[in-house]
């Protein structure tokens, strides 16, 4: 069973700096793309960044130029440095997959737990 657990959450005061993570387990998978949404108190999960087709990364207009999200293909880990944090920034964020299982009949969405993240001003 694949599952994806987020890690790095906390608190921090604006304009630091948090790194989350987020860990693929299982066996016999592959991740066809990935990336990492959010959801604040009252409003609609958002997308904030993911790898499209080609290994490129998608940045949500309001975290770029302060997010990087980076891969380890190694380890089935993708991470997602914060910098220059605002307190609208706080939220749950979630790690999101798309993933196929061998044998399954084709590739599923996943979803992390979340791991929140609270900016004090």
């Amino acid at each position: 069973q694949v599952q994806l657990v987020e890690s790095g959450g906390g608190l921090v005061q604006a304009g630091g700096s948090l790194r989350l993570s987020c860990a693929a387990s299982g066996s016999g998978f592959s991740i066809n793309g990935i990336g990492w949404y959010r959801q604040a108190p009252g409003k609609e999960r958002e997308l904030v960044a993911t790898v499209i087709s080609g290994g490129s990364t998608n940045y949500a207009d309001p975290v770029k130029g302060r997010f990087t999200m980076s891969r380890d293909n190694a380890k089935n880990t993708v991470y997602l440095q914060m910098n220059s944090l605002k307190p609208e920034d706080t939220a749950v964020y979630y790690c999101n997959a798309d993933i196929y299982v061998v044998g399954s009949s084709g590739p599923h969405d996943y979803w992390g737990q979340g791991t929140q993240v609270t900016v004090s001003s």
